[in-house]
């Protein structure tokens, strides 16, 4: 059961509940050969489609339930019990990452054309900003697009971009305007469009079961059905999103570093050392009391900034703090964790060991440690 708190209904605890329950039933127990693989199974993501656990945020007029960011907190920090980080964000990034995109600037026709496949996991969705030498820096980019009859032109190089290999339409991110910093567009790009490739899928220090690729847009023509919301506002469409991808980053590693503690309290309370438990010692005890409160601390101001941002007030500020902070503390929960385990913590056969690794991202993913601090500090300037 989740940690309750003033922003949890009756119905975020059921798709808590429910999610907390499917990853243990469907996930944990198969995670491992999923990480050999470097996919995550259509089969189960189809399952999670059946569930309507994919339409949280989708309007009910498209099949959804039409719920905010709070339900995206609830979603991730559930999706976290799996223990598996590849598989929380293969779902994340379909479910709050790309498909927000398609929600917020997609036409009546286009929702009405692809948002039943997207439901049920038949089209699985990956966002493509990120560039060699454009991350953080969204202005950056150079992929570019320009006018060829009633379509675009694009040309460019994608790379970090989830779900990519496996997936089934990518949101990419070009640039339509070479006058204005600012002036990029949003296209859908289906798999399999002439030009639009995998240039390679790349080998990942944890999340090993999501697959991440390079792709690489060669003279790729998309008509103009496939623009996604305004030519030359896509900088600013794209932007609405990230502290609903920055939260759900936090969520997940929130969730996944709860197991932690639990898995942990659960070994040194059952080890034997010096004539006693592990537990028994204060600097154990102590440690693990102390991160766990740094860890509600963390889960609250996530769900706080999620409210704000529900009730239509600006939560850049606060969920950039979040990401920031909260992404190191998961971070230093699963380094003491690991710790704590011992020399059996380093084995690939633990569980440990493969959340330490997945967790390093958090402060990499979504906007790095660095720039969320920037968002704060600009924000804190006294006029």
């Amino acid at each position: 059961m989740t940690h309750r708190n003033i922003y949890m209904t009756d119905e975020l605890q059921a798709i808590y509940e429910q999610t907390v329950e499917f990853v243990r039933n469907e996930v944990t127990p198969n995670g491992e050969a999923w990480e050999a693989d470097g996919k995550v199974p259509r089969e189960t993501l189809r399952k999670m489609g059946a569930l309507g656990m994919f339409g949280l945020r989708v309007p009910v007029e498209y099949g959804g339930l039409g719920l905010g960011m709070l339900a995206s907190a609830t979603l991730s920090e559930a999706l976290g019990a799996s223990t598996f980080g590849g598989f929380d964000v293969t779902v994340l990034v379909h479910t709050d990452m790309a498909l927000p995109h398609l929600i917020n600037s997609g036409s009546d026709e286009q929702l009405e054309h692809w948002m039943p496949s997207v439901l049920a996991g038949e089209t699985i969705l990956s966002i493509g900003v990120t560039e060699p030498d454009a991350g953080s820096d969204v202005a950056g980019m150079r992929t570019n697009a320009s006018r060829d009859g009633d379509g675009w032109r694009i040309n460019g190089t994608k790379t970090y971009i989830t779900n990519a290999v496996y997936g089934d339409m990518t949101i990419v991110a070009a640039r339509t305007s070479n006058d204005n910093r600012y002036g990029i567009t949003m296209f859908l790009v289906p798999a399999g469009t002439e030009g639009f490739s995998v240039a390679k899928k790349l080998d990942k220090h944890g999340w090993r079961c999501s697959d991440t690729a390079e792709l690489v847009l060669d003279n790729v023509w998309v008509p103009d059905n496939q623009v996604l919301g305004t030519v030359d506002r896509g900088f600013y469409e794209t932007m609405k999103n990230f502290q609903n991808e920055r939260m759900v980053l936090v969520g997940m590693g929130v969730g996944a570093a709860q197991e932690a503690i639990n898995q942990t309290l659960a070994h040194t309370q059952q080890r034997p050392a010096f004539g006693g438990r592990l537990y028994d010692l204060g600097a154990i005890r102590q440690r693990l009391a102390m991160r766990q409160a740094e860890l509600d601390a963390v889960r609250a101001s996530m769900y706080h900034a999620a409210w704000l941002g529900d009730v239509g007030e600006d939560n850049v500020k606060a969920m950039s703090g979040v990401k920031a902070h909260g992404a190191e503390i998961v971070n230093q929960i699963m380094y003491d964790c690991l710790q704590f385990h011992g020399g059996m913590g380093y084995m690939r056969e633990t569980a440990i060991e493969r959340m330490a690794r997945d967790a390093r991202i958090l402060p990499i993913g979504g906007g790095a440690t660095e720039v969320m601090l920037e968002e704060v500090a600009k924000r804190s300037v006294i006029a």
